[in-house]
Order: structure tokens, then sequence, then C-alpha cells
């Protein structure tokens, strides 16, 4: 007998229905008859608890668990064996599943790419520094994993009625493009066995963490995302409508309207409120808000420090992050909004020292 929290008349559910609904009941079963080691192998391929080899460094591995894994992992005996009820929790991401980000993007990917995976790059090119011209990095082929076709686009139509039926369809309602997508919750702290979750009653960094993958165009996908906010709860609370807006800025040219983005912040939007503006008129970088040019002369006034406001510029959203154009700085980590920063005229770069935790730490999903 298996609980779940949202499974409750579902009726008979296969594949298609076990993703756009969100079934965790089918994952348990799916695991069960799976069994660890089975899942290990299947899931290995797609870099799950592997290194990408992204041209970065500071990229952490994650576990994917087998029973290998745990007799190396663990010293005392009693801890070396696997237990049939590990393998349940495995089915929905719990356990000792972990994973970043990037490793999520770049399954993903293969999957879009009909079974091709192809490791990720930070770097398009890189400047002689004698003549100054740029040379572009070479790619090397993707790998073909050997999925049959119409297991691949039995995913990918789910994934697409997510968006259409599923649990994220308030977020992508009116959209001008066709995408696929599903929802996640991570855990950061356990649940007793007959307890219940509430949000509420916890600290904030004990809450749930909102996760989303998606792809865009659903017939010709440009675009993989895997997104996670932490402690923001349900996937499609928070992290799909930040997937939406990246969307809507690739695909539509559209820049969310001030009120929609303080929405978002605030956990409060689906699909975009208020009129959006043109990437490619939007100015960059945004002007200060009358809220932070309150907090400029607080500070200046009691001798604080405060957050800098952007430097005003004649530059446009869409060509400050045009990668052409853009220079990137930093590292993106999990549980923070990582995008291309506009490096002034004639500055240097400084390369970063990347954190322990870089390319995204490792999360453990709650339910699928």
């Amino acid at each position: 007998m298996f609980r779940s929290h949202g499974d409750h008349g579902l009726g008979p559910v296969d594949m298609h229905t076990s993703i756009v609904k969100s079934s965790n009941v089918y994952y348990y079963a799916l695991a069960n008859d799976m069994g660890v080691d089975l899942m290990h192998d299947f899931m290995k391929p797609l870099t799950f608890g592997q290194l990408t080899g992204i041209d970065i460094f500071g990229e952490v591995r994650g576990v994917l668990p087998s029973q290998d894994w745990k007799r190396n992992y663990y010293r005392r005996p009693e801890q070396k064996k696997w237990y049939a009820g590990e393998t349940i929790s495995l089915g929905i991401g719990q356990g000792y599943n972990s994973f970043t980000m990037l490793q999520m993007a770049t399954a993903l990917g293969a999957v879009l790419n009909n079974g091709v995976k192809h490791r990720p790059h930070l770097v398009l090119a890189t400047q002689d520094a004698g003549s100054k011209q740029p040379k572009l990095v070479g790619r090397e082929p993707g790998v073909n994993l050997g999925y049959k076709p119409e297991n691949i686009a039995v995913i990918r139509r789910a994934m697409v009625a997510v968006t259409q039926q599923g649990t994220s369809t308030r977020v992508f309602q009116g959209a001008g493009y066709l995408s696929g997508g599903k929802t996640g919750t991570a855990q950061a702290v356990g649940v007793a066995q007959g307890a219940k979750y509430n949000a509420s009653k916890l600290e904030e960094h004990q809450r749930d963490h909102s996760l989303y993958i998606a792809f865009a165009p659903a017939d010709e996908p440009k675009i993989a995302i895997a997104m996670i906010v932490e402690n923001a709860g349900f996937g499609a609370a928070a992290a799909a409508p930040i997937a939406r807006r990246v969307f809507d800025y690739a695909l539509m040219n559209q820049y969310p309207s001030e009120e929609d983005m303080v929405a978002v912040r605030e956990g409060k939007a689906a699909n975009p409120i208020g009129t959006p503006r043109l990437a490619s008129e939007a100015a960059w970088p945004p002007a200060p808000s009358a809220a932070a040019g309150a907090a400029q002369a607080a500070a200046a006034t009691t001798g604080a420090t405060a957050p800098v406001a952007p430097v005003a510029s004649s530059g446009t959203i869409a060509a400050a992050f045009n990668p052409a154009h853009a220079a990137v700085t930093g590292t993106p980590t999990s549980g923070t909004t990582w995008v291309p920063r506009r490096r002034q005229a004639g500055a240097t770069a400084s390369p970063a020292a990347a954190p322990a935790s870089a390319l995204a730490r490792p999360v453990q999903p709650r339910s699928p």
C-alpha cells in the first residue's frame, strides 16, 4: 500500500497520465518493478550522478544510488545492505538521489535531441590575445544513447500536455507558443511517518524547493530549462512562472511588466499580468525604482551601505543579453537567478573562484 498526497481520483494511470497529473504511486510501482540497479543503469548515461563535463570549474557529481554505491559508501555492515523500501522512494527522487539542475537540463536535452546527448558548454568562443580575432570553440559530436523514438515521443507528448491540462496549465495560459514541462518539489527536510507537511509551521530554510524543467517550442525545441527556486514550495507556484517569462523573452521578444516582476518575486503570479514590454526596446540596465532611490538616500544620511543601483545606459535588454555581446561573470548555483551581466566598456574579466556548491547543489525531489 503506497500513500500519496496527489493521486486521489486518478483511476487507471499510464505513463502519459502519470506525467501530466504528477502521480507518485505510478512511480512507486515502477521503481519496485525495476529495482535500484536497473534504474541506476538507465539513468547513468543521462549524466545523473555524473560530471557533465561543462567547461567551468566547480561542478559537483551528486549521487545516483545503486547497491554497489551503498556498499562502498557506508562502513558498518548493517548500513551496507540495500533494503527494498529504499527502492520505492527512489521512484519519485527521494532517498539517496541527489542531482543537479545541470544534470537535469542535460538529460532533458538528450530526450529532445531524440536520444543524442551533448556535453553542455558555456564558452562560445575565445579571443586571440594578439590579433584579437575570435575563435569558435569546437564541439565534439553527441553520443547516441539508443532510445526508441516511440518511447521518446510518449515523454514529449506528456510534457506538452502538462502545460495544456496538467500542473502548469495556468502558468502557460495564453502563451504565444506551445511548450512542454514538468513540475517538481524537492524537500529540504524530512517529514515523519504519519505527519503532514505544513510550510507555514516551518522555518523558511526548511520549506520545500520549487522545481521546473521545460522546453520550447514544442514541435522544434530550441531551449531546455531546469530551474529551482529554493524554499518556494510547489513547482508550479514559483519555478514554472519564471520559466514562462524566460520563454516569452526568448521566443516572443517580451520583457515582463513592472507589476508582473513584483508578483513573480512574491510568488503571486502564474501567467503574466500587465502589458509586457518589448525586450528589443526596454532599457538596460533598468532605472532604479523609487524604493531603491529611497534606500540610497537613507543610506547617505545614516552612513550605512545600500545596494548600488545599475548605472544608466542607452543599451537595451535584448542587446545586453545577446550571447555575441554579453560578457558572462560568476557561476550559476542552485537557489539563485543567474543571468549574464553586461560588463562595462573597457573592463577586463577576472575569474571568480567557484564555490563548492557551484553549478547547482544536488537536490532531492519530494514528488515528481
